[in-house]
């Protein structure tokens, strides 16, 4: 039975392969390889997406412990535009994967700059406190001798100048 997705042409699902897919297998291991993508169809707007994952987990390096985050993303996109099932399975492949806070936030931006080519991307991941304290860690990027390069420059000295209440999360 073949998929069919409402206005969208065969061509432009090539390379789709876990969207419907009903067999899906979690990976545990660091993988960026699940990561799809698919044609944007308003290329000449510019406009964000964001994508929220309230139940990241990756692992201390240090201790081995799990480490809780909420990660969001925030892209406008180029030609390109991350399909939303294989973000969800690249993201929970971070479960088994130890890194530092700071460095799963740099990772995860950079894999999706290789993949897509977007004009402007951020990711913030707020991490639960462990031993009373939180990491936050926020990165961006713009493409290099377009505005989306000075946006993330002016993102990135804005960041956070009016932190949240403290809520435990």
């Amino acid at each position: 039975m073949e998929k069919q997705f409402e206005g969208r042409s065969k061509e432009e699902l090539e390379g789709i392969s876990l969207l419907g897919n009903q067999g899906t297998k979690y990976k545990t291991q660091y993988d960026p390889s699940i990561l799809e993508v698919f044609d944007n169809k308003h290329p000449d707007n510019d406009y964000f997406v964001k994508f929220n994952c309230p139940e990241f987990t990756s692992l201390c390096p240090m201790t081995g412990q799990p480490d809780f985050a909420t990660i969001y993303i925030s892209y406008i996109p180029g030609q390109k535009m991350v399909e939303s099932k294989s973000l969800k399975l690249y993201l929970f492949s971070f479960r088994n994967h130890g890194d530092f806070h700071e460095d799963c936030v740099n990772v995860i931006m950079k894999d999706l700059i290789k993949i897509m080519d977007p004009k402007y991307i951020e990711v913030w991941g707020k991490f639960t406190p462990r031993g009373g304290i939180s990491i936050d860690p926020y990165c961006n990027y713009g493409k290099k001798g377009t505005m989306f390069e000075e946006m993330a420059k002016n993102r990135l000295f804005q960041h956070d100048m009016y932190p949240e209440k403290i809520d435990n999360r």
